[in-house]
């Protein structure tokens, strides 16, 4: 009777569940009846409103069989379930997911390994399945925080710890593909999100053993390879969420990176943070990248108060983020990066100076680990600095080295931006090395089509001022900006090293025509150049690298930028360079002027091949010729050897042993060069710079003297025995004035003197003097007695510039104005 009821009970029951029942076997081990679960299929997809019947009673059935631990049941409801999303979808399969879903929960809920599988395959299976129609309601909080939890498993079996990891990370991947093919994807780049998510993928790719090997773009490893790594897996996915976000949501992606690689120390050694930085760059769209520099600058401002270790990992970081990020867009971030590390350039030299202040008294081995540190954060950012400029486009670099010129600190002046003023002398040097050895970075492979392009006036005057420094090493910075820009044909390797080149043919010198806008680039600034040359040579501290680098640059513009002209002007510099070894007014030690004079030889047995006129080259070979035999140390080869016998002293009066301006005067005119120039010495112009050197001015060489002999007019005496009265103190006062007007007048004409160029200045005194003789003629011819005889001269001295006299006559003409 009972069993006659329970057949009846069984006729009774819905459909649906009598289909469901049919696919379960009496042993588990036979698998799902196929047949019956055809007929399910049919059923559910002929009448979809039966989906969510189906589906609940399959989870009720499920449900039980976990809690029974009946798993093998449970592998066959799930692949029922899994049947019937691919069979089903209609808009009515909604309900049904939601029961498929709190299934697979149940099972990632359960303590089964092999439970915990196999719910994340289906839901893996799930995640590829396209819906016709988004939903508005469903959500994935407990998915991202179980799969998450899934991949730091630390299970005590190594084999089941490994399959937990990659069902975590494949979890994680399905519900990322399933959040972002739906409308509202956007739920999942919420913060709480990718708080759980990006560290699991970090936690599992910090088992990589071959970081070099995941430098470059996204690889394609085998399916064996994914399935068995969970590290390559999770690289994998992570690559595959940076590739999916967008520009709303990119930045909540890349700071979930900075707290794991904060919290686990991984910015020393830094390592994994520059691999994950490159797969960020590398996984991302281009016209996002300037998103990724902005948030590790965010990030080195945070942590400014860092170890410098950590702080030089963060700019290592950043260094190979810009490295990648320079191939395509930047974006708006160029100026903040360099105005960022700049301010941290600042920050770490302040650390320097403060620890060394800190242990003046006392010197351990911690301080002077912590400057080298910071000398390490320092290096860091000038390398990050000038791989960021050297990469930039042209137009952009340009401004770049006008920024970081402008940031160089100049002492006496208060104007800069890095407020070098309490940093002291030392910290100041310290900024202006790191600045410039910054800008020579950037400069290296430039190319302008113009020097005035390379060196506009706004960048070319505050780029000279370290020229004025007592500090050889600014100077050599200087020099080798210079070289980079001025060295359009990359000769500068084939110049190296100062000496005597006995065929320049040899060297296979790469030079064009000199264009118009440099022949006016020259006419304009050429001076400067010329003087900070001429400067730089009569520097106490210079050495060796020094003259080097003075040969190459007068070599350098010899070939980029000379013209006639030019080349006249460059032997009017050498002549006078030889004439600071010769008078020696600075009082320079016996190797500096000796040094001087090899750089001439050098630089006039170069020139005088580059021009090829047979006379010069015979006189300069002569006098190389003789001093290789009388004085061998006014060559470079011997006076740059580390062993080199200086002389006691240079007091030598041979003439074969200098370049003369006549006979170099005389070779090329023959050759039709206007010579007439080279008779006029070299003196270099005075500029506001001179006030900022801590140097002796130039303005101490530059002089005006007039002298006019008066005559034996007793007109003219003054008595020294005149009574003081009030016309007398009137008279005085009024004299006073006018002498105040004198001296003013003075001034100005000695500052026209200091500042104009010294051609201007002997043009205009020979008008003047022309002007004076005329003058002088026309009235002499109405004049009935003859001419009185001169009775005083007026001479002007510039350097070592003598003027001829102009006769000066016991006349006076109000009208003339004579200085």
């Amino acid at each position: 009777l009972s069993a006659g009821v329970c057949c009846c009970c069984a006729a009774l029951r819905p459909r649906y569940k009598r289909l469901v029942d049919n696919i379960f076997p009496e042993d588990p081990k036979d698998g799902l009846v196929k047949a019956d679960m055809e007929k399910l299929t049919f059923y559910a997809v002929s009448a979809p409103e039966k989906l969510d019947r189906i589906g609940a009673y399959l989870a009720e059935r499920l449900t039980r069989d976990v809690v029974r631990h009946r798993y093998g049941y449970v592998l066959i409801a799930m692949e029922a379930l899994d049947q019937l999303l691919m069979a089903c979808h209609s808009q009515s399969i909604k309900p049904f997911v939601e029961s498929f879903l709190h299934m697979v929960a149940k099972l990632l809920e359960s303590g089964e390994p092999k439970l915990q599988v196999l719910g994340t395959n289906s839901f893996v299976k799930f995640a590829n399945i396209e819906e016709d129609t988004p939903s508005y309601h469903r959500r994935y909080d407990f998915f991202v925080s179980r799969f998450s939890a899934m991949c730091h498993s630390c299970d005590p079996d190594p084999e089941i710890q490994n399959e937990i990891r990659i069902a975590g990370i494949r979890g994680i991947q399905g519900v990322v593909r399933k959040t972002v093919n739906d409308e509202l994807r956007a739920t999942i780049w919420e913060p709480q999100h990718m708080d759980k998510i990006v560290p699991s993928l970090l936690f599992n790719m910090q088992k990589i053993e071959d970081i070099d090997s995941r430098i470059g773009p996204p690889s394609s490893p085998t399916a064996g390879v994914k399935e068995e790594n969970p590290s390559v897996l999770a690289e994998n996915c992570f690559r595959e969420l940076l590739g999916r976000a967008t520009y709303g949501n990119m930045n909540n992606a890349v700071r979930p990176v900075f707290v794991h690689l904060d919290h686990h120390r991984l910015w020393d050694p830094n390592e994994f943070a520059v691999s994950c930085f490159k797969i960020i760059m590398y996984s991302i769209q281009a016209q996002y990248s300037h998103h990724v520099i902005q948030e590790i600058l965010g990030h080195l401002d945070v942590r400014k108060r860092d170890s410098p270790r950590v702080r030089a990992g963060i700019i290592q970081v950043l260094l190979e983020a810009v490295a990648i990020a320079a191939k395509g867009s930047i974006g708006p971030t160029v100026l903040e990066v360099f105005n960022t590390l700049l301010k941290h350039l600042r920050i770490s030299v302040d650390f320097e100076l403060s620890d060394r202040h800190s242990s003046a008294e006392s010197v351990t081995l911690s301080t002077s680990s912590k400057e080298n540190d910071e000398r390490i954060v320092q290096n860091a950012i000038i390398q990050t600095i000038g791989f960021f400029g050297s990469n930039l486009p042209d137009y952009q670099r340009s401004e770049i080295m006008m920024f970081i010129m402008s940031k160089v600190p100049v002492l006496g002046t208060t104007s800069q931006s890095l407020d070098p003023s309490n940093l002291g002398d030392l910290g100041t040097r310290r900024i202006q090395i790191m600045l410039l050895r910054s800008l020579l970075m950037v400069t290296s492979g430039y190319k302008a089509t113009t020097i005035s392009n390379a060196l506009p006036p706004p960048f070319l005057d505050p780029l000279l001022s370290p020229s004025l420094m007592e500090d050889s090493e600014l100077r050599q910075l200087v020099l080798e900006i210079l070289h980079n820009l001025i060295d359009r044909h990359d000769n500068r390797a084939k110049l190296r090293g100062i000496r005597i080149i006995p065929d320049v043919s040899d060297l296979k010198i790469k030079r064009d025509k000199i264009s118009r806008q440099d022949v006016s680039f020259m006419k304009k600034h050429g001076q400067q150049l010329y003087r900070h040359i001429y400067l730089g040579c009569k520097e106490e501290d210079n050495v060796q690298k020094n003259f080097e680098l003075l040969f190459t640059s007068l070599a350098l513009t010899t070939i980029e930028l000379a013209n006639e002209e030019v080349v006249i002007d460059l032997i009017r510099l050498a002549i006078a360079l030889q004439d600071i070894a010769i008078i020696n007014e600075d009082n320079l030690p016996v190797f500096n002027r000796c040094g001087v004079m090899a750089l001439v030889a050098a630089y006039l047995n170069f020139l005088s091949q580059m021009i090829a006129v047979p006379a010069f080259c015979q006189h300069v070979s002569k006098v190389i010729e003789t001093r290789s035999v009388e004085a061998a140390y006014f060559l470079p080869e011997t006076i740059f050897k580390d062993k080199c016998d200086l002389p006691t002293s240079l007091e030598k009066d041979e003439k074969d042993l200098f370049f003369l301006t006549n006979k170099i005067a005389e070779s090329l005119g023959g050759s039709g060069y206007n010579v007439e120039r080279l008779s006029v010495p070299y003196v270099p112009q005075v500029t506001d710079e001179d006030r900022l050197s801590r140097r002796k001015s130039i303005v101490d060489t530059v002089s005006l003297q007039v002298d006019i002999l008066s005559g034996n007019n007793t007109e003219d005496k003054v008595d020294n025995t005149e009574e003081i009265t009030f016309e007398a103190l009137k008279k005085a006062i009024e004299n006073n004035g006018l002498e105040e007007q004198e001296k003013e007048k003075r001034r100005l004409v000695i500052e026209k003197f200091q500042k104009a160029p010294f051609e201007e200045i002997a043009a205009q005194c020979e008008t003047k003097a022309n002007l004076l003789h005329d003058r002088l003629a026309q009235i002499l011819e109405l004049t009935i007695r003859p001419p009185p005889s001169p009775s005083g001269t007026m001479t002007i001295t510039a350097g070592h510039a003598h003027y001829h006299s102009v006769p000066v006559y016991e006349m006076k003409f109000p009208d003339l104005c004579v200085y």
